[in-house]
């Protein structure tokens, strides 16, 4: 009896998860209409972007190939990631309402087909595209982001105005050794009034470097300290030494003291993780922005499951007046979705709350509204 009741479950099993004629329709029809609402967008996108940079691009005399090759070719991919979870969806709620209007969730549901098996080519479909996503924001876009960076300091918007000098720098560069700069310009790669303080487990200090000036040498990658004097202390003797140069190697560079916006985004998964290690050790104010990148490229993904659950729940059902009413709805909370997302985000950057969570709310909430949806969706 047992084990006829296990052939069951299996065989029910394989049938749950068996692709139907159905199952490829829904398939193609999500794939199809995701494709189509991406390419429908990017290119709007892309037109508006045009008309507002065309002006910097002639006064700096872009080339054409460049403008298409080094920055929209680099472009289309970013903006696709970015919001590729809108536009799944869009397209879910548009071809599910159609599929509504003209009775065929009705005449899937009477074929004895559940709702909830209605779901599986919804949410295979959603499973490529996540995978897609996470993969080319991982290890794709970050290169792209970079050659389109390079593109706009020279076209769009000069490196130099965005890197402004900085005041007042405190790092960590190695453990239990600290750093102070009073100002630091990233042009001239030189500091003012720089300090190197080394310390022991119990945190008395050992050694304290003092300059007048410090600048980073770009062919050594290192740091050469003018008219200094070093105070080493050991035990109750302490020992001077001055000069008028010395250099010294750090785990600091000067892009750690000013980076231009978007940097976070031109390194792939495991330089991320391993530059947010560093930042940890340097004690960076940055770090939360980069905590909040990394874990937005996991929970980003996520999201595309959650608004096609979301979607297919608000779409399934036949309303009066078409599918304008369900696009509208479903327009309303995929813009709330990104809305709050970006709120989450500057909670986290400006507040107390952490990077992850701050990433992952969105998704916990918006998860609530979709099992409630699917619970109250027609069956």
């Amino acid at each position: 009896m047992e084990k006829r009741n296990d052939k069951k479950a299996f065989s029910a099993v394989i049938e749950f998860f068996s692709i139907k004629i159905i199952d490829r329709y829904i398939f193609r029809k999500f794939l199809g209409t995701f494709l189509f609402c991406l390419f429908l967008i990017i290119t709007i996108a892309v037109v508006f972007d045009f008309a507002e940079k065309i002006d910097n691009f002639m006064e700096r005399e872009a080339p054409v190939r460049a403008i298409i090759f080094d920055y929209y070719l680099n472009y289309i991919p970013y903006f696709s990631t970015l919001f590729a979870p809108l536009f799944v969806f869009i397209a879910v709620i548009f071809f599910t309402s159609k599929m509504a209007a003209n009775t065929e969730i009705i005449a899937i549901l009477n074929s004895g087909m559940s709702f909830r098996r209605m779901m599986y080519p919804y949410f295979l479909a959603s499973l490529i595209i996540a995978i897609f996503i996470f993969l080319l924001t991982n290890f794709v876009i970050p290169q792209a982001n970079s050659k389109r960076m390079v593109f706009e300091d020279r076209y769009y918007r000069p490196s130099a105005a965005r890197r402004m000098p900085v005041m007042n720098l405190h790092r960590q560069v190695f453990r239990n050794v600290y750093i102070y700069l009073e100002s630091f310009n990233p042009i001239s790669l030189t500091g003012r009034n720089f300090t190197l303080e080394q310390f022991d487990d119990s945190g008395r200090l050992q050694s304290k470097l003092n300059g007048n000036m410090v600048r980073y040498d770009t062919a050594t990658n290192k740091w050469s300290v003018m008219t200094y004097y070093i105070r080493k202390i050991d035990g109750n003797e302490e020992t001077i030494i001055k000069g008028d140069r010395i250099d010294t190697t750090l785990t600091i560079k000067p892009n750690d003291f000013s980076r231009v916006p978007g940097f976070e985004g031109t390194m792939t998964y495991r330089e991320l993780n391993d530059y947010i290690d560093q930042l940890q050790l340097q004690g960076s104010d940055e770090l939360k922005v980069f905590l909040i990148e990394k874990h937005k490229r996991i929970a980003n993904p996520f999201a595309v499951f959650i608004l096609t659950l979301i979607g297919v729940s608000l779409s399934s059902r036949k309303v009066r007046g078409g599918i304008g009413k369900n696009i509208g709805i479903g327009l309303g909370l995929s813009f709330s979705y990104i809305l709050f997302m970006q709120f989450a985000s500057q909670f986290s950057i400006k507040g107390n709350l952490g990077p992850m969570l701050a990433m992952w709310i969105p998704n916990i909430l918006y998860a609530c509204i979709a099992v409630f949806l699917y619970r109250v969706a027609p069956k």
